[in-house]
């Protein structure tokens, strides 16, 4: 539900079939590198081969795109293998099979120096814990990472500057680390992690050590950061209502493997399993459902009804609605009869998710 402008159609990184598996001899299990087992089916089925075997296995399988501009989110319970993805993608754990395509050339086929080089110019990571050096002030903390390409003392304290004043750090700059709040902190941590003015931007659980309030301001920050910057962004949470908050797609995972993706409104309305299903229940899902989400398509409009736009958020339409059993007309950005949306095609949506239709008997 980000309010950011909308993503790219084109792609900026494609993961293919990537596998991490720990233990004693993991490569046994690959007659190649690329990682392709054949259906997603037989993919569980050869993790479970592999698990049986006692190793591991963190990634089993995955892959996603990952558009340009778009913030794609990967959320799971812990154990789930969200964090090994990110790590997987950015090759702080090397993956054991697979394909990470940047622009369409295979991040798993450049040696060891064209990969600091890319750590250093074109990616930027923020962790959970913030991993500020104490002894260094804001300034020279934000600036380390261009000091790391050699660039010179002044330049580099400009360049600093500048994203210290986009994440609003002005007048802390001489701070220590220990004079700052958690959540100067971590603004201290995304401002040098965008000093490289990366083309790939990896936030793992990056609010998650937040108190709530201070927490919400941060996902305000980084909504108000991605509509300046439009980065492609992997962003991985546990927790369902960050996710809606700030993804414009997002995959679900469960034991190494991903369950279902798609955008945040249809894992709500078509969730793909029990699993997803779960993440769901206590979502709101009146604030999150659009008009243009249910509206159907096979209704045309009547005299006198009235319209309004796709984006109109479903609880506000609500008392409308109660009021008017025919519905209202949904337009999209051009005026462009979507459908019509009324009270049956509302409940007919919150009811999608709230129970497993294979639970009911007749």
């Amino acid at each position: 539900m980000t309010s950011a402008a909308s993503p790219s159609s084109d792609v900026k990184l494609s993961c293919r079939n990537i596998w991490k598996i720990y233990g004693p001899d993991p490569n046994q299990y690959f007659t190649n590198r690329n990682g392709n087992i054949g259906s997603d089916e037989d993919a569980s089925k050869h993790a479970a081969v592999i698990r049986d075997a006692d190793h591991i296995v963190a990634s089993a399988n995955v892959s996603f795109d990952v558009h340009v501009g778009e913030i794609f989110v990967i959320m799971g319970l812990s154990g789930s293998g969200k964090s090994t993805m990110v790590r997987c993608l950015s090759r702080l754990v090397e993956p054991t099979a697979g394909e990470i395509l940047l622009d369409g050339s295979n991040l798993l086929d450049i040696n060891k120096e064209e990969l600091i080089e890319f750590r250093r110019h074109k990616m930027g990571m923020v962790f959970q814990n913030f991993g500020l050096m104490p002894h260094l002030n804001v300034v020279d903390n934000i600036a380390f990472p261009l000091e790391l390409q050699g660039m010179g003392q002044d330049e580099r304290r400009k360049q600093a500057q500048e994203v210290i004043e986009l994440v609003g750090l002005e007048g802390r700059e001489s701070s220590f680390p220990s004079q700052l709040s958690g959540g100067q902190q971590q603004r201290v941590g995304i401002a040098r992690s965008l000093v490289v003015k990366p083309e790939l931007w990896f936030l793992d659980e990056p609010f998650s050590a937040l108190d709530p309030l201070i927490r919400k301001q941060m996902q305000d920050e980084f909504l108000r950061l991605q509509r300046e910057l439009h980065k492609s962004i992997v962003f991985i949470t546990h927790d369902f209502m960050e996710a809606l908050r700030v993804a414009d797609r997002m995959a679900i995972m469960r034991d190494g493997e991903v369950v279902q993706i798609g955008r945040p409104v249809d894992l709500i309305l078509n969730p793909a399993d029990s699993y997803v299903r779960e993440f769901t229940n206590d979502v709101p899902w009146e604030l999150v459902l659009t008009a243009g989400d249910i509206a159907d398509t096979s209704r045309k409009r009547a005299k006198g009804m009235g319209q309004i736009s796709k984006n109109t958020n479903v609880a506000t339409l609500l008392p409308y609605l109660a009021d008017h059993e025919a519905g209202v007309v949904v337009l999209d950005e051009n005026d462009k009869d979507l459908g019509v949306v009324n009270a049956r095609n509302v409940v007919a949506a919150l009811a999608s998710g709230v129970m497993d239709p294979a639970q009911v008997t007749e």
